[in-house]
C-alpha cells in the first residue's frame, strides 16, 4: 500500500481507503462475518482509512465489532447527515456505536447553505473539544467547493470524481492545489457502471440497493457511456482498476474510497489498486474522450450529460 498526505494535515492516509456503505446494506444484504473478513484483508494490505456515515445502514456497529482491540491502526471518518437531534449530539452517538472517544475525520454529508452556517460552528466546536481531530465536508459541485474553500478551517472536502464525472475535481484542481485541502475522492466506479461488468439491460430488483430505482434508459446510457472508456482494460489489467486508479493519477488526491464488503473486494481494492497508474497517453485520451462525450466544457463548467443521480 502507498501512503499520501491528507492535504496539510499532517496526516498520512492510504491512497486506496475503505467505502463501508457497503457492509452497511446500501448495496443490497450483506453477510455480517464477511464484511468483518474484509475489513481484515484490507488492514493486511495496509488500508489505514474507512469512510463511514450514521444513515448507512449498520456500518458503524459493524466498525464498533471490527475496531476492538485495533483502533490505532485506523484513520475513522463518518459523517453528520442532518439528524434532528443536531451535529454534535449526533456525533456522541455515533462515538457510542463505534466503542470510540473521538474520530479522525468528522464531515457534514452536505454544503451547508448561507442559513446553515451554524453547521460549521457545530463542526469547529466539535473539533475543539477534541471528538473530531480533522473536519471536512462531503459536496458535489463547483459551487460547493467554492464556498467550503471560503470558509478556510476545513481540512478535508470528500467529492465524485470518476471518468464519467470529470468535474467538480478538475473544474477547482488550481483552487484545490492552492489551498491545499486534503480529498476524499468517492464514486471512482460509478456505482460498479465503470467495472465493465454490467450491461445494458442490467436490472437491481434488490429493493436496497441504490440503483434499484434506476430507469432503464439510466442505466444503458450509463453503460454505454462506461463502455467508451474500456480501453483502459488493456493497461491496467482490468476496466475496474484502471477507473479506480485514474484519481490516483492526481497528486491533490489523498485517497480513494472503494466500496468494499468481501475477501475478493478487498483483495482486488487494496492489493492491485494501489500503485497502479494510467499512462500520460491514457490520460491524454480520457480527456479528449470527456471532452468529446460533453462532460466539460472549455471553461471546466459541468454540464449535464449522465447527471442522473
Amino acid at each position: 500500500m502507498k501512503y499520501r498526505a491528507l492535504g496539510a494535515s499532517g496526516v498520512s492516509v492510504s491512497e486506496v481507503g475503505f467505502g463501508a456503505w457497503g457492509i452497511g446494506g446500501a448495496y443490497g444484504s450483506v453477510d455480517r462475518a464477511e464484511s468483518l473478513r474484509a475489513l481484515a484483508r484490507a488492514e493486511e494490505f495496509g488500508c489505514n482509512f474507512v469512510d463511514t456515515a450514521m444513515v448507512y445502514g449498520d456500518s458503524e456497529l459493524v466498525l464498533g465489532e471490527f475496531l476492538a482491540g485495533r483502533r490505532s491502526k485506523w484513520l475513522i471518518a463518518t459523517k453528520f447527515s442532518g439528524q434532528p437531534e443536531g451535529l454534535e449530539a449526533t456525533l456522541d452517538k455515533q462515538l457510542v456505536r463505534m466503542g470510540i472517544d473521538a474520530v479522525d475525520l468528522y464531515q457534514i454529508h452536505w454544503a451547508p447553505s448561507q442559513a446553515e452556517q451554524e453547521l460549521y460552528e457545530a463542526l469547529y466546536r466539535v473539533k475543539k473539544a477534541g471528538k473530531a481531530r480533522l473536519i471536512g465536508i462531503s459536496l458535489y459541485s463547483i459551487a460547493d467547493i467554492n464556498s467550503v474553500l471560503k470558509q478556510g478551517r476545513i481540512d478535508v472536502i470528500q467529492l465524485p470524481f470518476s471518468l464519467l464525472d470529470p468535474d467538480p475535481f478538475l473544474a477547482k484542481l488550481d483552487l484545490i492545489r492552492r489551498t491545499g485541502v486534503g480529498v476524499i475522492i468517492r464514486s471512482s466506479l460509478k456505482e460498479g457502471f465503470l467495472t465493465g461488468k454490467y450491461r445494458r439491460d442490467a436490472v437491481f430488483p434488490d429493493p436496497d440497493d441504490q440503483r434499484h430505482g434506476w430507469t432503464p434508459e439510466q442505466i444503458a446510457a450509463t453503460v454505454d457511456s462506461a463502455e467508451r472508456f474500456r480501453f483502459i482494460e488493456a493497461e491496467a489489467g482490468s476496466m475496474a482498476v484502471g477507473a479506480a486508479c485514474y484519481p490516483l493519477c492526481f497528486a491533490e488526491t489523498s485517497t480513494v474510497v472503494l466500496g468494499t464488503k468481501s475477501v475478493a473486494q478487498a483483495d482486488s481494492n487494496f492489493g492491485v489498486v494501489s500503485g497502479s497508474r494510467l499512462s500520460d497517453a491514457s490520460l491524454r485520451r480520457i480527456q479528449s474522450l470527456q471532452r468529446e462525450m460533453g462532460l466539460y466544457d472549455r471553461k471546466g463548467r459541468i454540464r449535464d450529460a449522465l447527471r442522473f443521480f
